[in-house]
């Protein structure tokens, strides 16, 4: 593949394929956890604290090995074959597309909401959506960066107003951050820990650009820079909006509604306004969607590459007009929409922050492992205040992967149940390639 990807480009891509759904829709999950507004403004900068220091702590190892594969080549790089090949089966059965099944069906549901169709319609919407922009990503990489860049520039005037008026808001509701307390039946670290296995799918997609090490200009400089500029400015952003969102509507009215910015909206902005400004947040979950399709296809290409898929003669190739993985895309895709018929919202998103987050925690401990292996390993960047920022990222994933054992059983059982289903084919194709 090409290196045509430019700083801004992998910027945008960061920016834009994180600020998506979550940002918008996840606090009524967030505050339904937490039960209080304090705890549930400090679970958004936690989880942006942890999404930093993860993206100061892998930017290390991205930019001594930029390859086309990211993530999955680092895990390969440091543990072997079969985690690579099961971090990558992963991100294709599970990841990729429970992200872009749930945020097409928030999509349909707001749409829905927001027009005046009846609900029923809100799946046929979602899966609409999916396949006009899989098309649209058809085009060519280069299409589908510069589509992605618009997007991020359009998502960010809703953001901003959402943000300014909320600040300037002179009806605005009082909250403090401290003290720091939880909801009534809810014990302080029971609401922590679900609130921010909640937030953290709004931070989830910044690895994501890993995906494209291969075809970004000058990796070694330019990856780690858009994943740590990008983070840095989404924490910020995303502590006002949802700041803007407690102090404009009552907490009782937030809890577990998934409506809470277009009512929020509708009171900054009043009724054309609030319907503009929700207009404004469809288009930056529909930037979010092509984001996670633009690098998710990436994913079944890579395995391809290494003949680690069934059929991968066919799966690694990439159109010779656009180099487009053609084949690795409709895989995606149609996981995707079954995905959309099978998955609510908050059951997908918490599935996928606890399959990703296990792997994202493996590649901060390889960045402490290859130090003393590969003490000699060109690099390029390195993590600052080391070893405290990798302790930060590791000890923040083990408490997302663990609380979500405890709290979430069989959710958790269900991820890891369908990652473990690779197994048998990293093992049947392993077979087969040493005797061909």
């Amino acid at each position: 593949m090409k290196r045509q990807i430019s700083f801004g480009q992998a910027l945008a891509t960061v920016v834009g394929t994180v600020i998506g759904g979550g940002v918008f829709f996840k606090i009524g999950s967030v505050s339904h956890e937490t039960g209080t507004p304090s705890l549930t403004l400090f679970v958004w900068i936690l989880a942006g604290i942890v999404s930093i220091a993860s993206g100061l702590t892998v930017s290390e190892i991205a930019a001594a090995l930029p390859v086309t594969g990211g993530s999955i080549k680092y895990i390969e790089y440091t543990y072997g074959k079969v985690w690579g090949f099961l971090f990558g089966w992963a991100q294709m059965l599970v990841y990729f597309p429970a992200n872009i099944a749930a945020l097409s069906v928030v999509f349909g549901q707001q749409f829905a909401v927001l027009f005046g169709f009846p609900t029923k319609y809100a799946i046929l919407i979602a899966l609409l959506l999916a396949l006009f922009l899989m098309s649209l990503n058809f085009i060519s990489t280069k299409f589908s960066t510069r589509m992605q860049s618009a997007m991020t520039i359009l998502k960010a005037i809703p953001i901003a107003l959402i943000v300014i008026f909320g600040l300037f808001n002179p009806a605005k509701i009082s909250v403090n951050l401290l003290p720091l307390s939880s909801g009534h039946n809810v014990s302080f670290w029971a609401g922590l820990s679900g609130g921010l296995l909640a937030a953290l799918f709004a931070y989830d997609g910044w690895i994501n650009v890993t995906n494209l090490a291969g075809e970004v200009k000058e990796p070694e400089k330019n990856l780690s820079r858009a994943i740590i500029i990008g983070l840095s400015a989404i924490t910020l952003i995303y502590v006002l909006v949802n700041y803007a969102f407690l102090t404009a509507i009552p907490f009782k009215e937030i809890i577990d509604n998934q409506n809470t910015a277009y009512l929020a909206s509708l009171k900054l902005f009043g009724s054309l306004g609030g319907k503009l400004i929700t207009i404004g947040i469809l288009i930056s979950v529909y930037g979010a969607i092509n984001g996670f399709m633009l690098t998710g296809m990436r994913i079944p290409y890579t395995l391809a590459k290494d003949k680690m898929l069934p059929f991968s003669n066919k799966i690694g190739r990439t159109n010779i007009n656009t180099g487009v993985p053609t084949i690795s895309a409709l895989i995606i895709l149609t996981v995707s929409l079954i995905m959309i018929f099978l998955g609510t919202f908050d059951l997908l998103t918490n599935m996928l922050v606890f399959v990703m987050w296990t792997f994202t925690t493996l590649i901060s401990i390889a960045v402490v492992i290859l130090r003393y292996r590969e003490p000699k390993l060109d690099r390029p960047y390195v993590v600052p205040w080391y070893p405290i920022i990798p302790i930060i990222s590791i000890g923040g994933g083990l408490f997302i992967v663990i609380s979500t054992v405890i709290n979430e059983f069989w959710l958790s059982i269900t991820g890891i149940g369908l990652t473990a289903l690779g197994l048998p084919v990293y093992y049947y194709m392993k077979k087969h390639n040493q005797q061909n």
